[in-house]
């Protein structure tokens, strides 16, 4: 050992020796890779961080400008639009919710967007629990038939679907435009919902077999809640779509007393700025924009829970 420790020694004093520049050739090439790599490392790593932050203040500033605007006055608005109200008008909000009608538009947009969103979960959920459990003929045919659905524009259907609801009484109904949100969802929701339900266990599903359950009651009592993850991300997607759908709504449902917060704005975009009520529109977009969102703030975590959950099984 003390042999070898000397020979060592004496190799790496000698700048001459054959094997002495080894050793140090070696150092050299495995330090300087290294600090190129933590070099490129922290460039890029300052570089994200620098377009985030671009991109937060691009996203966060109209929304901050549009809130800090519904308190101000018509005059402060044209005067001074980028500097603080000097006090909150309140009555700004009061006079969209009751003269702008707003509060009937709220309350149409959660009764449609609840229906429908409890629709769509509900038959999304055992729709894709059926495709992505059982084998049985025609299954990856009606699997890519809703994969088709979401390549469908919806602009093309609206002809028809007028005439179709129009033919079973559903036009102008609340109920009419449920069923049409919870069809135009669907695919989607069958799509990731698939995906999903694959990640799943099996053997849990097993076990609820082996001890008498039947088919309903381990979807409902066993797959479901292990599939809350997923369950709420898609109901936040379909939530945003839903509550931020025009086009249907404006076909489908054209009678005042039941138009929809979209039909609603675009009402109050038009009589408010011809009578110079700028105050009250900033009102009313804040107002629609709230609940979207309060919901994302409040589901956040489980929105990026169910989106990784499928990644690994």
């Amino acid at each position: 050992m003390k042999t070898t420790d000397t020979a060592t020694t004496g190799v790496e004093d000698n700048p001459g020796s054959p094997a002495g520049p080894g050793p140090t050739l070696g150092k050299t090439t495995d330090t300087a890779p290294a600090k190129r790599s933590k070099g490129d490392g922290a460039v890029l790593n300052v570089f994200s961080h620098g377009m985030l932050i671009v991109w937060a203040i691009m996203v966060v500033m109209p929304l901050l400008w549009a809130v800090m605007t519904s308190f101000k006055t018509d005059r402060a608005i044209f005067t001074s639009p980028w500097s603080l109200p000097d006090k909150l008008h309140f009555e700004n909000w009061s006079r969209a919710w009751t003269e702008a009608h707003m509060s009937d538009y709220f309350l149409n947009t959660i009764l449609v967007v609840g229906g429908s969103l409890l629709g769509t979960l509900l038959f999304g959920s055992m729709a894709a629990y059926v495709l992505a459990r059982f084998d049985f003929p025609g299954n990856r045919f009606i699997y890519f038939l809703f994969i088709g659905g979401m390549s469908f524009p919806i602009i093309l259907a609206l002809v028809p679907l007028f005439y179709v609801m129009q033919n079973i009484a559903l036009l102008n109904t609340l109920h009419g435009l449920i069923l049409v949100y919870i069809a135009y969802s669907l695919p989607f929701t069958v799509f990731f919902l698939t995906a999903f339900f694959r990640t799943l266990p099996t053997s849990v599903a097993e076990a609820a077999f082996v001890d008498g359950a039947s088919h309903t009651r381990t979807f409902f009592q066993v797959m479901l809640p292990m599939a809350k993850p997923g369950l709420i991300s898609v109901g936040i997607f379909n939530f945003l779509g839903q509550w931020n759908q025009y086009l249907l709504p404006t076909v489908l449902n054209t009678e005042p007393e039941k138009k929809v917060l979209s039909q609603g704005l675009v009402q109050l975009a038009v009589s408010q700025g011809y009578k110079g009520d700028w105050s009250g529109l900033f009102a009313g977009l804040v107002m629609a924009m709230l609940p979207v969102l309060a919901a994302y703030i409040v589901f956040q975590r489980q929105v990026v829970a169910g989106l990784t959950a499928g990644a690994v099984k």
